[in-house]
């Protein structure tokens, strides 16, 4: 058994650290670390390390547009073993994301075999798949190897990788970026690169042009997915001028005819990055649980193109507030965040405007531009040098083969009897026979003569500005003009338009329109019978208590309650509780005081007027819709003070021109209509005078018509002549008719 050593301890072997230093050190090393290598990409040509290792992999392969296929596996293999040891998993992702129409708006990447699809489903594995770069991609690399940009040692220091690519494509904005750093994120959406390339140009023309030009030129988003934006121009204008924001993303659809009249709406283009396959799960879904009351069925019938049909409950409702239903409760409607939080410079994250970051890549294509020029200066002043020597060689043709022939070390005598170099010397020895001829001479002179043209062109061209940004103008002309909008893959996809300002209660729409029964007992318990009950004899109560209230009802109504305390309380049909047991009591729906009995319970009407009228015989008419209560609180409508209570709430019809009430003494008056002022709130007028007791019912009527009441068997009865009551307001009447109820009610 070994023995415990202890560690040894002490000045000499001990470094001690704060923990909380050495914590903020090594989060903020892990932190700079995701952000530069991992979640942002670099402004200049808008790709993340990844992204940009596997581009560069591909172009050592030689894997160009007009090149055979290679394995994904092979690709996957070399950029994991020499370039980013992270994982194959991840860089195989990385390629198939580059390599899919549906999530790049310019693949950078040629895919052959399975690369998934818009349903969601994965590619198959990299040992199936085959790939190669497309002319995007060779935009983005060209010049690579022209001293362009500068390198780096990869993870164990073998070989070199590029920093950026020189980027001759606006990739960040025209295929876009999302990622999730330590304390920041980036989202940018994929753009129209015709539309990149005009705001580029007239960049180079009035460099400060404003961000709302910039933004004209670029109008918005233009997902590979197509879809149609519906945020207005100055939503959008704010966004690129920020560098923050949203844009909402609705499908595309238009409506089809059909056989008797009939229609469906046929869905042709969805929101990016939303998987078709998942939308149309959550909208069954929504179908199964009843919450999209206008839809019927919803069928995939897409082959190559999108194509989700989606058929109505009932050829007369509107497709437009259809479609808006589904708009507000599905995935047919999409917000794509906006956030240009990029590396400047490749170093410094920063949230950009739109005009910002095209000024950064811009300001990238003048230093490619610079650094071409000088490697191109460079190769032309070495091969003038060789052409130099040949053509000295050629003027002293026999001297200097006399010269070979004759000496054991020909390069120095070569270098001091003809003043050469040691270059020239060596281009010279290592001529071939064939070159001696005459006709070599004079290609020679000629290229020598075309490359001292190019010489002074390129030195001309680093010395003027101007000159500078004309030949980057060129450069992105000729990228405008392969990527135009009259292109297939340079059109737009995506368009704009405003939304529909649609008047629906979308709320109620959600909700299966039903019959109901709406029964309510004495002691104000309520439930609902599904269908429209006939007999409510037949309804059950709870020991004691007996029925009140029963009419019918639609599932989508609201129901109206009119308390003794002169308070209004408003129901959704649809929540409150079903038939089952004896339902719930309405005081924990609402907050109806224990004191307080129910006076009315009726189905809201839109535009229905109400007389409302207390015990002591005040009251006013109101419209229902002052009425609606928006809280568990209720709405005060009629002001009483106790003992005074609400006794009345009836219904006045549009053409009634009297009002008949009756009071606890058995005495009936008819008045006008117009007698009673229409209130949205308080105690109202006098309706009747009192001796003793107080109200007990009103009823507004046609007085040609006659009055109706009805008996406690049920039996109705109608009095035309009804002279002998009709008076004005406020006074105290007279008996009621023979026959008229001993409980003092019209019905």
């Amino acid at each position: 058994m070994s023995k415990h050593v202890v560690p040894p301890l002490g000045p000499n072997s001990v470094e001690r650290i704060d923990l909380k230093t050495a914590l903020e050190d090594r989060y903020l090393a892990y932190a700079l670390s995701t952000i530069m290598h991992r979640a942002l990409p670099d402004v200049r040509d808008g790709l993340k390390p990844v992204h940009r290792r596997l581009l560069y992999v591909m172009q050592l392969l030689r894997l160009d547009p007009t090149a055979a296929f290679k394995k994904s596996a092979k690709i996957v293999g070399d950029v994991m073993g020499g370039y980013h040891p992270h994982g194959d998993q991840s860089i195989y992702d990385a390629l198939v994301r580059l390599a899919q129409d549906f999530a790049a708006r310019y693949p950078l990447v040629d895919g052959q075999g399975n690369f998934g699809n818009i349903d969601g489903d994965s590619a198959a594995a990299y040992r199936y798949t085959e790939a190669r770069l497309t002319d995007v991609a060779k935009l983005l690399l060209d010049g690579l190897d022209e001293d362009t940009v500068d390198f780096r040692p990869n993870y164990d220091g073998s070989v070199e990788e590029p920093l950026v690519l020189p980027g001759a494509f606006p990739n960040l904005l025209a295929n876009g970026s999302s990622g999730i750093a330590v304390g920041m994120a980036t989202s940018i959406p994929p753009h129209n690169a015709a539309e990149l390339c005009d705001a580029a140009l007239h960049l180079i023309k009035t460099p400060n042009a404003s961000d709302d030009k910039i933004a004209q030129l670029v109008q918005g988003p233009d997902f590979p997915t197509g879809g149609v934006i519906i945020d207005g121009r100055d939503a959008i204008a704010e966004a690129y001028r920020s560098g923050r924001g949203s844009f909402r993303v609705r499908a595309r659809w238009s409506v089809e005819e059909l056989p008797r009249s009939g229609w469906q709406v046929v869905v042709t283009e969805i929101p990016y990055l939303v998987q078709k396959s998942r939308l149309i799960e959550k909208i069954a879904e929504l179908l199964v649980a009843k919450k999209l009351p206008l839809l019927s069925d919803v069928r995939d019938e897409s082959a190559e193109d999108v194509r989700i049909v989606l058929e109505p409950k009932s050829r007369s409702i509107d497709p437009a507030v259809m479609m808006e239903l589904l708009f507000r409760t599905t995935e047919l409607e999409a917000r794509i965040p906006l956030n240009m939080n990029v590396l400047s410079n490749g170093k410094i994250p920063k949230v950009m405007s739109l005009r910002e970051v095209l000024r950064e890549w811009l300001g990238h294509r003048k230093d490619v531009l610079l650094r071409r020029s000088n490697f191109r200066l460079a190769e032309i002043g070495r091969r003038l040098e060789i052409l130099d020597g040949y053509l000295i060689a050629y003027l002293n043709l026999d001297a200097v083969i006399r010269l070979i022939r004759q000496e054991d070390e020909p390069k120095p005598a070569l270098i001091k009897r003809f003043k050469l170099s040691d270059t020239q010397a060596e281009a010279i020895l290592n001529m071939r026979l064939r070159a001696l001829r005459r006709l070599e001479e004079v290609e020679i002179r000629g290229e020598h003569q075309s490359l001292s043209k190019e010489q002074k062109g390129l030195q001309a061209l680093l010395k003027s500005e101007v000159g500078q940004w004309d030949k980057i103008a060129d450069e992105i002309r000729s990228v405008k003009e392969k990527y135009s909008k009259k292109t297939p893959l340079g059109r737009r996809r995506t368009d704009f338009a405003e939304a529909p300002d649609i008047d629906a209660d979308f709320e109620q729409s959600m909700l299966e329109k039903e019959p109901v029964t709406v029964v309510c007992s004495e002691k104000a318990w309520i439930r609902t019978m599904k269908g429209h009950l006939e007999d409510f004899g037949s309804l059950s109560f709870k020991d004691g208590d007996k029925g009140q209230f029963a009419f019918h009802a639609m599932s989508t109504d609201r129901v109206m309650l009119f308390s003794s305390a002169g308070k209004f309380f408003t129901l959704d049909v649809a929540k409150l509780p079903g038939g089952r047991g004896h339902g719930e009591p309405v005081r924990l729906m609402c907050d109806l005081d224990a004191a307080e009995s129910i006076v009315a319970l009726f189905v809201h009407v839109p535009g229905t007027r109400r007389l409302l009228a207390s015990t002591e015989g005040d009251g006013f008419v109101v419209s229902e819709d002052e009425c609606l209560a928006t809280t568990r609180k209720g709405k005060q409508v009629l002001n009483v003070k106790a003992p005074v209570e609400a006794a009345v709430c009836v219904p006045v019809a549009d053409d009634a021109t009297h009002l008949a009430v009756i009071g606890e003494n058995r005495k009936m008056l008819i008045f006008k209509r117009s007698e009673v002022p229409d209130m949205s709130r308080g105690k109202g007028v006098r309706l009747q005078r009192y001796k003793d007791g107080g109200l007990s019912d009103a009823k507004a009527f046609r007085l040609k018509d006659g009055l109706s009441w009805t008996d406690s068997s049920g039996r109705s009865f109608t009095v035309t002549d009804l002279k002998e009551w009709v008076g004005e307001r406020a006074q105290a009447g007279r008996m009621p008719p023979k026959g008229f109820p001993l409980r003092n009610k019209f019905g």
